[in-house]
């Protein structure tokens, strides 16, 4: 251990307070952590320069440090981001270290709330870094379903007002593209399309107390509401048993306040002679269960029996669910 801290001479002011697991007090732990020395080294020193509040060039320097060692140190990151703002460096030199960090460590999701705090300073950030998306979908190149990344895109999306940005929607169908099952850019093109706008008095929401069906907005772009559903059949008719473009159009007719009834054709052709798709057959079932309920059961039965027997339990509850609304 050579290049220690506590033989670097400019850390000979500080008195490094040690790892504490009880021990000192008497107590016996039952399984300590075989920590390597030099991550010891490193977070006594942590533990004192966050003591003492230090904001310093060598105090960011440590964290960088720690963080190599161990990325998930949620700690260190706050800290991390207290010397930034204090010191006042410039947050884009930090986001391209950070996208090293990112992609070496896909399922961090301690990186994702530092960039987050970083991105949410007005003082910084009053628009969004022109690489910022460019490097979100490098990241969804190594894993397009990273719900960390997604997570960190919605707020992004909400934090900027991106809902009609062309770029979200392109990055959205390149990603269905690649991958049509790919239920989190589904999601991701909800939001965008239906989901609340924190740019509306109202998030663009139905108020509470109006005994509307949550998710249903007030005023929907029907051109918008038929050029998604035909986004959806599309998709379907590529992967009839993939269950997200099923359950995308049922949330776009919900939010326009239309019927399932409009796509009893489309959803019948998957169950005609051969059935083709299982999403398709209880789609039936929902739209026949208002006025056909034998019909209504029969679909259901045929998906317990036959189709989706693994949820044998929930298919009789929904038959046993028509029987009491007749």
């Amino acid at each position: 251990m050579a290049d220690t801290y506590a033989n670097n001479p400019e850390w000979s002011d500080v008195t490094p307070i040690p790892l504490d697991d009880g021990s000192e007090s008497g107590a016996m732990p039952l399984a300590t952590i075989a920590y390597p020395d030099e991550y010891l080294d490193a977070t006594s020193y942590l533990r004192a320069v966050m003591a003492a509040n230090e904001m310093s060039e060598r105090a960011l320097k440590l964290t960088e440090n720690v963080i190599s060692m161990n990325p998930a140190h949620y700690t260190v990151w706050i800290y991390r981001a207290r010397i930034l703002f204090a010191l006042d460096k410039d947050l884009l030199e930090e986001l391209e270290w950070l996208n090293g960090i990112s992609l070496k460590y896909l399922k961090n999701y301690q990186i994702w709330s530092h960039r987050q705090i970083l991105m949410a300073s007005e003082t910084h950030f009053s628009t969004l870094p022109p690489k910022e998306l460019d490097f979100l979908m490098e990241m969804f190149a190594q894993d397009s379903k990273n719900y960390h990344v997604w997570t960190y895109r919605h707020w992004l999306v909400r934090r900027f007002g991106l809902w009609d940005l062309p770029r979200e929607l392109e990055d959205v169908d390149a990603l269905l593209k690649a991958d049509v099952r790919n239920n989190s850019a589904w999601n991701h093109r909800y939001m965008l399309r239906f989901g609340p706008r924190a740019d509306k008095p109202d998030g663009g929401m139905v108020a509470a107390g109006t005994g509307k069906v949550p998710g249903v907005h007030d005023v929907v772009d029907e051109d918008v509401v038929d050029s998604e559903l035909e986004v959806a059949k599309k998709a379907i008719l590529k992967a009839p048993e993939n269950r997200s473009p099923w359950w995308y159009a049922r949330g776009v007719l919900r939010a326009a306040s239309r019927e399932l009834g409009e796509w009893e054709e489309f959803a019948g052709l998957f169950v005609k002679g051969e059935v083709k798709s299982t999403h398709a057959v209880e789609w039936l079932a929902d739209v026949y269960a208002k006025e056909r309920a034998e019909e209504a059961v029969g679909m259901l039965t045929m998906l317990k029996e036959k189709y989706d027997p693994v949820r044998k339990n929930y298919w009789d509850y929904r038959i046993k669910m028509l029987g009491q609304v007749a």
